[in-house]
């Protein structure tokens, strides 16, 4: 053994620094790559680690995100910045973060499945594509299942694998089809499970506890000596190592697969799995086992089976002339340290005699044959409960060890076989990672200081095209025809340091190193995918990866990328001193000199010493990337190397080379050009007039007026909002930006795909200083177009400047000139507009600009770019068509003539679309200052900005809706918006007056911004007639106010003003169908979830139940419920108004006729059914039941015990059913109950109007909608509908008024009553009540004579009298004595009361004297 005391910690640092080098342009320096993160690794700790759950709950509660597994969601994980290793974090922090170290992990090595599993739990991370933040799309991990994996009672999971399985259809052959999650559990069991949780199938192979499990897969030999490698599965446990046969295996798991989903879709679980071939060996002579390592089938050499039969049988031993086949298995542990087996393939004619005879007993029963002990295996998530019996265990066949690396203190950890199975890392206590040769059964080098350390490989293969082919260089490998060479790399992870490292194989040196922190994990699977074959695996190259590194605290995974060249010696490799070299240029352009000359010159040096294309392609772009060199030493430099590389001769110059710098000085002059023009001023011309402008822009002076008026509008509107931030120097751009923004191909240069801002600063560098007039712009155009720009890109680069610039344009009219110009010298341009255009066809140039329009979102700048195209294209249609005649017609006048274009009429229609986008953009500005404190959070969300696009894409409802987002957002009264459209409406003047002042008088929220509001909403009817009708506006208010609602159910105002937009809807057709698709899709759900709580509860539930069930407060509810009954009474009135009038002719103005997108709200609406009355009239009942219990706190009412079976059934289906409802006589219990609810209601309606005077503010604020509402006068419809008299409830009405004192509502409501007989009785009992407190209650002397003188008759009635009963006795005797006259009046003389009544009278008289 040769050991190599390599002491890595202190060059740890300096390895991280050396070796974190961001992959740039080509493949050079060692790097660890992000390729996927977790949405919530929290989440998941808090399931499989619960003890550890308390220490993240307090920075749960801290950062305000759910920590629990239940309530918590897989939000998306933010990325982090890893911290430095020597940074140190909290203990309690620590702790937290070390949980992955307990945890059982296996990644898929085709990335889609990650399982973390810990004792009888596991969570299944499956990955999906979305956007991060900055908007590109990355792989995250979210949870797919998780749950409880243990069956037997007290078993752990121990070890996992994901075995991604290939798919056997033909047009998906070798790629992967499934990945089966292979478990191993310390009861000895293995199963077997789908992605989902299903599982598949389980075995009992040994009842020892499972210590590993390792897969191998296909891998194409290299060369043809090598021995082609079955697939395998082995299971390792502590005195016993047992391989399954891939084949076997991926056959048996495809047929369980299959029948699961069949036993699924057929219900039958009572299917047998198909059978499992394995063998099963016994380690012998061996103290313990912890780990091991199948290296596959391995063939001696002649004189390796020479020795070996030497060794075992002696002088005479027999020798085979074809050596055996054996299988060797490498473990790690203790006595020995590491243990070598060999198991002969096959047990017949074993070809070293002597051999065979010290063995033969033991293979005697390692035979494959078929697996026995299988369990009945289920379609769900668990198993039988309980097993009877454990099933048959075979014995395994014992197998010595052959020989191994005796080190008695030593204990090996781990061992991870190479992909080339020729080298294997082993790890032990005492912190050394070995390496050793598998083959020769030798250590043949040694890591010092990686405790606790995890080990994996990286096999880089050689990339034929970065060969440089030299004549010096006659080796092997200076033919690119050759095999490519493969390099293994041994990477050690030392979470102790916090460190990963990549090294060399055999005797190499550490090649990279990265500080990742020290609770990562380090997953090496060694495999790919099961179950392809040496056809299959030709066809398609599976994207999978060989090692990654998880790290918790950040949330990442990541890979590490190690370029081929590293394994180079240095002395054997030009690329390494090309390497040297390039660093030190990089170290170069980081110092802090300050002399630029010293710079420019050593860089020439160094770029010059470079011999690799690639290499100097790589050092040149780290130069022209750099910000500190400046202009003219890039522009040296380049040229420079180019003219060194024109000298060569021209077999040996790299072509690609020197086109790239070539293309480099290209742009570098074409800067320097730009940059010169720019600074160069021209003398500015005078500011344009407004007659200038409108022939400039072929528009009528009334038009241009029009124009500007319009634009002054936006522009004071605009003000409002908040500003466009300007960037400062929009001109400066700098080399390096401008470099990465374009390309050279060939002479043409092209823009790359850039971001919007990035196009428009450099569309800016090339234009801005025209468009303000401060540059020429006839040499820039002309620069531009020598240059290679073809004129499409500078069309594209203008547009993009100028529509981004729109605050700077409207503060600058003299820029509409300026862009006039450009668009002009552009045109002018060869291949801009195509020579055989005619004006009958649409010219692709323009089409270019008029889509940019169209997409544009300021409206402003759209506007006048879409005037300036409409007058170059005018130009040069009368141009050519000037032409063509003066060939027909020599001498003819023409001056009168118009020329007509495709062209033209398209740019009529985009100018209209896009002035009636600015006046609807003006109106969305403008805002109503509001004088109330309180504003919805939604209401608050500001509205996106509007394009030609969005609106053509928005359905023939996108512009109303458009503008109901934006009615929705200031709030006001729907009266506003008839108010706009009777201004329109010159008759309707005084009627208009009359509305303005009622919205006044109604909106304290309403100032001077109204008239600006009402003139802009003007403007858009008239630009709109058709979209903005007055019913189709409020629909659309209606339903965007009832959708926000819906958002927050607390908003109860959103729902209120709801119901007051569908109530200004004129035609009751749209009334009808906006009422009825707001009842199915908001109301009826959370109607029918309240109802069912207060029957359950008996009273008004309280805000906690509310809340839980229905999904809003008890104040909330209340008003949902008065809103339901509304609702209902809209469309019961709009049923019956729809027979009288004809539903409307939806029509889009013609401007807007290819409009695109979903059906409007209010073609939705026309298209209800009609609604069947009995049935929505007796849903209104139940709506008023249950919103006067809400409303009053009734207690002891169960809403639905006020109907029969029938009725009952008959709630919250579809309205436009005909349903079965109650009839005919009704059972006297259900009479009564309603009849005592009614009587209730009653009476808490007069205690309400009672007190009412004290609480009108606050209940006004609670229940705006409680104007218009009488509840007596309810209460008695109630009545006619529940089959209760309506005198009954009239006369509780009279006497509940009586009782409060309200003596004069009470005479009123006293005419109501048919039946004032009985009423006048119930009135005389009243009456008595009263004058029993004034004489008995009170006891005055007086009182008390006059008592003794009343008849002993009055007298006995009097004190049986209970004034108690009375709600107000502080009433006048002169009030008593009125009511006491009109209960005389309406009682007959042969009454049996009517003496009582006329000594009463006498009373009264007596005491009011």
């Amino acid at each position: 053994m040769r050991p190599a005391r390599e002491r890595a910690a202190p060059a740890a640092r300096e390895g991280g620094d050396r070796f974190r080098v961001e992959r740039r342009g080509g493949t050079m320096s060692c790097a660890l790559v992000p390729f996927g993160s977790f949405q919530d690794l929290e989440a998941a700790r808090d399931f499989l680690c619960p003890h550890r759950r308390q220490g993240s709950a307090a920075a749960g509660r801290e950062s305000g995100k759910p920590t629990n597994w239940e309530d918590g969601g897989w939000g998306a994980w933010d990325e982090a910045e890893l911290p430095e290793p020597e940074e140190e974090e909290s203990a309690s922090k620590n702790q937290r973060n070390y949980w992955l170290q307990d945890c059982v992990l296996s990644l898929s090595p085709t990335n889609d499945l990650m399982v973390i599993a810990n004792e009888q739990k596991a969570v299944f991370l499956v990955s999906k594509w979305k956007q991060s933040d900055k908007g590109k799309e990355e792989m995250q991990y979210a949870v797919g299942w998780s749950g409880c994996l243990s069956v037997e009672e007290g078993e752990c999971v121990s070890s996992v694998l994901c075995i991604p399985l290939a798919s056997q259809k033909r047009s998906s052959t070798g790629r992967p089809d499934w990945t089966c999650i292979v478990v191993g559990f310390t009861s000895g069991y293995v199963r077997f499970y789908t992605e989902s949780g299903v599982l598949l199938l389980a075995q009992l192979l040994n009842e020892d506890p499972v210590l590993q499990l390792k897969c191998r897969t296909y891998e194409i030999p290299r060369h043809p000596g090598v021995t082609e490698q079955n697939e395998e599965l082995s299971i390792l446990y502590p005195a016993a190592i047992v391989t399954i046969d891939g084949f076997s295996l991926f056959q048996s798991l495809r047929a369980c697969r299959n029948q699961v989903a069949r036993a699924a879709a057929s219900g039958n679980e009572n299917v047998q799995p198909p059978p499992l071939a394995y063998k099963k060996w016994g380690l012998q002579d061996v103290d313990t086992i912890v780990d091991h390592a199948s290296v596959g089938i391995m063939t001696l050499s002649p004189f390796d089976q020479m020795k070996t039969a030497s060794n075992i049988g002696g002088y005479n031993a027999a020798i085979k002339n074809s050596p055996p086949a054996m299988s060797q298995y490498v473990t790690v542990g203790s006595n020995p340290f590491t243990g070598f087996f060999f198991a002969l393939e096959g047990s017949s004619q074993p070809l070293l005699s002597h051999v065979a005879l010290a063995v033969a007993s033991k293979l005697t029963s390692a035979l494959f044959h078929a697996a026995s002990g299988w369990l009945g295996w289920k379609s769900k998530h668990e198993e039988e409960p309980v097993q009877k019996q454990k099933p048959k265990v075979e014995p395994a066949t014992p197998l010595a060890v052959r020989f191994g690396i005796p080190d008695s203190r030593r204990h090996g950890e781990k061992i991870c076989l190479s992909p080339c199975n020729t080298l294997a890392a082993v790890t032990d206590d005492f912190g050394r990672v070995i390496l050793l040769d598998v083959t020769r059964g030798l250590a043949i080098r040694m890591w010092k200081g990686y405790r606790d350390a995890e080990v994996g490989w990286i096999q880089t293969v050689e990339d034929l095209h970065e060969r440089e082919t030299e004549k010096i260089d006659y080796s092997p490998f200076g033919n690119a025809q050759c095999p490519s060479r493969v390099a293994q790399f041994l990477v050690i992870y030392a979470p102790r340091r916090g460190i990963l490292e990549v090294w060399s194989t055999q005797q190499g040196p550490r090649v990279g190193a990265f500080n990742v922190g020290k609770h990562c994990r380090l997953l090496y699977p060694g495999y790919k995918i099961m179950g392809l074959n040496n056809v299959t695996s030709q066809g398609w190259q599976p994207q999978t990866y060989q090692i990654c590194l998880v790290d918790p605290v950040s949330g990442s995974v990541k890979t590490v990328h190690v370029p081929f060249h590293f394994a180079l010696s240095d002395k054997k490799s030009e690329r390494a001193k090309d390497m040297h070299l390039v660093k030190k240029l990089n170290a170069l352009l980081k110092a802090k000199t300050s002399d630029l000359d010293v710079i420019e010159a050593e860089a020439k040096e160094l770029i010059l010493d470079i011999k690799y294309p690639a290499t100097k392609k790589q050092a040149l772009e780290s130069i022209l990337t750099s910000e500190r060199v400046p202009l003219s030493s890039l522009t040296n430099i380049t040229q420079t190397l180019m003219d060194n590389l024109e000298k060569q001769e021209l077999e040996c110059v790299d072509e690609g080379l020197l086109q790239f710098c070539a293309n480099k000085l290209k742009l570098l002059h074409l800067y320097e050009t730009v940059s010169k023009l720019n600074s160069q001023g021209i003398q500015e011309d005078a500011v344009p007039s407004d007659n200038d402008l409108a022939k400039l822009l072929r528009l009528e002076e009334e038009d241009f007026h029009r124009l500007q008026t319009l634009l002054e509008k936006y522009k004071k509107e605009s003000a409002q909002t908040a500003a466009q931030c300007a960037d400062e120097k929009d001109d400066v751009l700098s080399v390096k930006m401008f470099l990465e923004y374009l390309e050279c191909e060939k002479d043409a240069i092209n823009v790359k795909n850039m971001e919007d801002n990035e196009c428009v600063t450099l569309g800016s560098f090339f234009f801005w200083k025209c468009l303000c007039g401060e540059s020429s712009t006839e040499e820039m155009c002309r620069a531009l177009e020598s240059a290679g720009f073809s004129p499409q890109i500078l069309l594209s680069l203008l547009l993009n400047l100028w529509l981004s610039k729109e605050k700077d344009i409207l503060e600058k009219p003299d820029s509409t000139c300026c862009l006039h110009t450009v668009l002009s010298l552009l045109s002018k341009m060869k291949v801009a507009i195509d020579e055989s255009w005619d004006t009958q066809s649409v010219s692709p140039w323009w089409q270019q600009m008029r889509t940019a329009c169209i997409q544009s979102e300021n409206n402003a700048a759209a506007l006048l770019s879409a005037y300036v195209g409409h007058s170059v294209t005018a130009q040069i249609i009368d141009s050519v068509t000037e032409k063509k005649f003066s060939q027909i017609v020599v001498g003819s006048d023409t001056e009168s003539w118009e020329a007509l274009s495709l062209d033209a009429e398209y740019w009529k229609l985009l100018l209209k679309q896009l002035e009636d986008c600015l006046i609807l953009q003006t109106l969305l500005h403008s805002k109503v200052s509001k004088k109330t404190i309180r504003v919805s959070s939604l209401q608050s969300e500001p509205l996106g900005r509007l394009s030609v696009k969005k609106l053509l894409e928005g359905g023939k409802g996108g512009i109303a809706d458009t503008v109901a987002k934006w009615v929705f957002k200031q709030g006001f009264n729907p009266l506003v918006l008839n108010l706009a459209q009777h201004r329109n409406n010159t008759d309707n003047t005084e009627e208009a007056e009359e509305m303005h002042a009622n919205i006044f008088l109604e909106e304290s929220e309403v100032d001077e911004d109204l008239e600006t509001i009402l003139e802009l909403l003007q403007l858009a009817y008239q630009q709109f007639p058709c979209s903005l009708e007055v019913d189709v506006l409020h629909a659309h208010c209606c339903w965007e106010y009832v959708v926000q609602w819906n958002k927050d159910p607390e908003e109860a105002c959103f729902l209120i003003r709801s119901i007051d937009h569908l109530r200004c809807i004129i035609n009751a057709h749209v009334q009808h169908g906006i009422a009825l698709m707001m009842w199915n899709t908001f109301i009826v759900k959370r109607l029918s979830s309240a109802t069912y709580l207060m029957d359950k509860v008996g009273k008004a539930p309280k805000d906690r139940l509310c809340r839980r069930d229905v999904g809003m407060s008890d104040t909330a509810m209340t008003a949902f419920l008065g809103c339901c009954s509304d609702l209902l009474q809209t469309l019961l009135e709009a049923d019956v108004s729809s027979d009288e009038m004809q539903a409307p002719v939806l029509d889009t103005e013609d401007a807007w006729m290819s409009v695109e997108g979903p059906v409007s709200i209010v073609e939705l609406a026309l298209e209800q059914k009609r609604i069947h009355y009995p049935l929505v009239e007796h849903q209104f009942v139940l709506c008023t039941v249950l919103y006067a219990i809400m409303r009053f706190s009734l207690k002891s009412v169960k809403p639905l015990s006020l109907f029969d079976s029938k009725g009952k059934n008959a709630f919250f289906k579809d309205l436009t059913s005909i349903q079965l409802l109650p009839s005919g006589d009704m059972d006297p219990n259900v009479l009564s109950v309603r009849q005592q609810f009614l009587l209730k209601v009653v009476s808490a309606a007069v205690q309400m109007l009672c007190s009412q005077k004290a609480k009108e503010s606050s209940e006004e604020e609670l229940f705006p909608f409680e104007k218009a509402r009488n509840w007596p006068t309810l209460a008695v419809d109630l009545a006619q509908y529940l089959q209760i008299s309506e005198d009954v409830v009239k006369m509780h009405y009279v006497c509940e008024l009586y009782s409060y004192g309200m003596d004069h509502l009470g005479e009123e409501a006293f005419l109501q009553v048919s039946d004032k007989e009985v009423l006048a009785s119930q009135l005389l009992i009243l009456a008595g009540q009263r004058l029993a407190f004034a004489l008995l209650q009170i006891q005055t002397k007086e009182g008390m004579e006059l008592f003794a003188r009343l008849p002993p008759t009055l007298c006995t009635w009097l004190k049986a009298m209970d004034p108690q009963e009375l709600q107000n006795v502080q009433v006048p005797i002169a009030t008593t004595a009125k009511l006491v006259n009109r209960v005389i009046e309406h009682l007959p003389e042969n009454h049996g009361q009517y003496s009582l009544a006329l000594n009463l009278i006498e009373a009264v008289e007596a005491i009011s004297l």
